[in-house]
This record gives C-alpha cells, structure tokens and sequence, in this order.
C-alpha cells in the first residue's frame, strides 16, 4: 500500500523555526504570541513525526541536533515560499516593490549616492532602502534582500560576493598641499589620524608595515566610518577607511590617497536574500546593478592606485 504523505502542522513548523532562531521557548512563545507550553508541545510532535530529536540541552543552553540543523533550512525555505506565495495574490504593487537592507556606512557612502541611475532605468521598481546595524533576520521582516559585510557564511541564503575591500588612508587634497611631507607610512605619524570605532586599526594597518602606534596616540575617535571619512573630507586629518566606502570621494577629488601602501580588509560585502527569491526578476535586476556599480568602482581603484 502506498503511503499518501501529509504536510506537517504550519503551526508546528513556525514554532519549531522561531525556537530554533532564538535557541529559547519561551522567547519564540512571545514572539508568535503563544505560551512556551504551547511551543514545547508543538515542537514535540514534530519531533514525534520525524523520529528525531530537534532539540538538546548542553550546560543549561538549548541547542540544535545534527538533524535540526539538517531541517532547518527546508524549513525556511517552505515559510518564505508561502510568503512569496502571499505576494503574488496581492497583485502587481507587492511585485513591483523591493524593500533592501544594508548598514547605515554602505547606505551613506556607497549605495545613495548611485541611486539615481538605477531609479532612471528601473522606473516600475518600488525600491525601499532601509538602513540597520544589525542583519535582519528574512523570516521575520518584510525584507526582499540585504547587502551584508561579513563573510559570506550564510548557507541557508543565497550569497553573491559584491565587493572586496582593502584598507588604505585618505585624506583631504588641502592636507597635502602644507607640510610635513608624507612619502612613507612612518610620516602618517606626524599628521592627526582619525579612527573609526577605536584605534585598532589603526594600529594594526601601521604594524603591518612595521611602525608602532602609541595606545593612546592623539586624533578624534568617531563611531561611524561615514563619519570618519567626512571628517577627513573636512580637512581634519587621515582615516583609514575601507576601499568600498570611499569610491565616490576618491573619484570626485574630494579626497585622495596620499600613499600607494594598503593591505586586504577581512570581510567583504554581499548580495544576500532567500533561496526561494534569488531568480525574482526585481532582484536578479538589482543585483545586475549592483555588480555593474562594484565593477565600475574596480576599474577606477586600479587606476587610482597606480597613480598613488
């Protein structure tokens, strides 16, 4: 006889996906608006049909099983479906919009400022910029896709490498026209560096290049890179910012790069969104845009750098 298979609880599924994003019942129940009683249970009978457990506790914590984690992103992939599902019923408005997310610093200095040619060709996408610090979280938010700086280590998502980055200095061309002379790494030294976040990378880029820098070495600390690379646009002194974020100043004159000397930054940015949207014709559009803009810049810090 054969079997005739039947879907799992929906309600079970949202409740295994939200205890397994948040490694707690008692946060999933408030997030789905239910009792953590109610979610264990839930999550007991989907551990009852599958045979597995989903769920073991190590050192008084909640984590994964192997099988879980093995689940999980079929899981996923079957909610979002039901909400691109949803989309479609909703008509041509919901298709045309496209809601984005990316780091304040990249929206700033990277991605507004282009927004214009992408606006004049694809005048039928609804696009919808909203910046955040903090990755957002697809099954949660109504998100179409993200521009993420990390690794690149999200298996259960789509990931297209947009940008690599190196470190280097910038600073205002009215810094340079004064003295003291800067012909070396050492020479930065005698000018006031601004840091982004703390010092560190500072320190770090100068020790690559074997020169020391005191812990508590003069110059402004800002907690934003935007505003680090404004302040060096203002005259103020040299940041050491990534590649990405300064394209557009270094290509308007606005600041340039007074030393040839730079080293590999350690992420990197990408183009991110669900499996299930990763062939939409809005996303596969704005991601066509957003390699031809990454290419551009390629092409112009080549020629940049071999000036320097």
């Amino acid at each position: 006889m054969i079997r005739r298979w039947t879907p799992p609880s929906l309600t079970a599924l949202r409740a295994f996906e939200a205890a397994a994003r948040s490694l707690n019942f008692t946060r999933a129940a408030e997030e789905l608006g239910q009792t953590q009683g109610a979610i264990s249970h839930q999550v007991r009978d989907l551990e009852a049909r599958l045979g597995v457990k989903l769920f073991e506790r190590q050192a008084r914590r909640l984590v994964l099983s192997e099988a879980a984690k093995r689940y999980l992103p079929y899981v996923r992939d079957a909610l979002q479906q039901l909400r691109l599902g949803e989309d479609l019923l909703r008509g041509s408005a919901a298709q045309s919009a496209l809601t984005v997310t990316l780091s304040p610093n990249f929206a700033a200095k990277w991605l507004v400022p282009r927004l214009g040619s992408f606006l004049e060709t694809h005048p039928d996408i609804d696009l919808r910029i909203s910046a955040s610090a903090q990755h957002i979280d697809f099954s949660q938010h109504d998100i179409d896709l993200a521009i993420r700086h990390g690794t690149g280590d999200w298996p259960h998502l789509s990931v297209t490498r947009l940008i690599s980055e190196t470190l280097f200095p910038v600073c205002s061309p009215r810094l340079l026209a004064g003295e003291p002379p800067l012909r070396g790494p050492a020479d930065l030294l005698r000018y006031t560096l601004i840091h982004d976040g703390d010092r560190s990378m500072w320190r770090q880029w100068l020790t690559a290049f074997g020169i020391a820098l005191e812990e508590t070495s003069p110059g402004p600390v800002l907690n934003w890179a935007s505003l680090a690379i404004d302040a060096a646009v203002a005259g103020q002194g040299i940041a050491l910012t990534r590649s990405a974020l300064v394209a557009r100043d270094l290509a308007a004159g606005r600041l340039v790069r007074p030393l040839a000397e730079e080293m590999p930054a350690e992420f990197s940015y990408w183009i991110v969104c669900p499996k299930a949207n990763a062939n939409l014709p809005k996303i596969e559009r704005f991601r066509s845009w957003l390699l031809a803009q990454a290419q551009v810049d390629r092409i112009d810090m080549e020629r940049q750098h071999k000036a320097a």
